[in-house]
């Protein structure tokens, strides 16, 4: 797991090859078992492979235009409960390690504070009471995606207090 979360990386070219349905129910799996405060678990998961949508998808964004390339995009809602946004990210965050070990590639494209929420919950039927949290483009990744350089350890622990 600890090489898993060092090595993983955000993936935004992808090969033109479908991931296994296997490979995504792995995935699902992963995510639902997130912690999520009180247990209330208050996610499902849309899991976009439908080209033409994926397209109108991609088209919605301000960023993560690469949709459109990516094998699937998984879309995390949440209900609008008090710990949303904490629980879904915890979620995205099993897909994203869950893939890595899969050797998938993925990038986690924001949803709930972007202009572009709204649309993607209609795009994708989202009952009211539901909130985008995440986007995430999966797929077979096309190369090797770049290693951007990360803040070293010294520079973010503190001990007993902030400082």
């Amino acid at each position: 797991m600890l090489d898993i979360i060092k090595s993983r990386r955000s993936v935004r070219s992808f090969q033109d090859t479908p991931v296994e349905e296997e490979k995504i129910i792995q995935l699902i799996d992963c995510a639902r078992l997130a912690p999520s405060a009180r247990n209330l678990q208050p996610w499902k998961f849309v899991v976009v492979t439908d080209r033409e949508t994926l397209d109108t998808l991609s088209n919605l964004l301000d960023t993560g235009r690469f949709v459109s390339e990516a094998a699937l995009c998984i879309a995390v809602f949440c209900q609008d409960t008090k710990y949303f946004l904490e629980d879904g990210c915890a979620a995205t965050m099993n897909i994203l390690l869950a893939a890595e070990a899969l050797g998938l590639g993925t990038c986690w494209i924001a949803g709930d504070k972007k202009t572009y929420r709204e649309d993607v919950e209609k795009l994708l039927g989202a009952p009211e009471n539901c909130r985008l949290v995440s986007l995430i483009a999966a797929g077979y990744p096309k190369g090797s995606p770049a290693v951007k350089q990360k803040k070293k350890l010294e520079e973010v622990i503190c001990r007993e207090r902030y400082q």
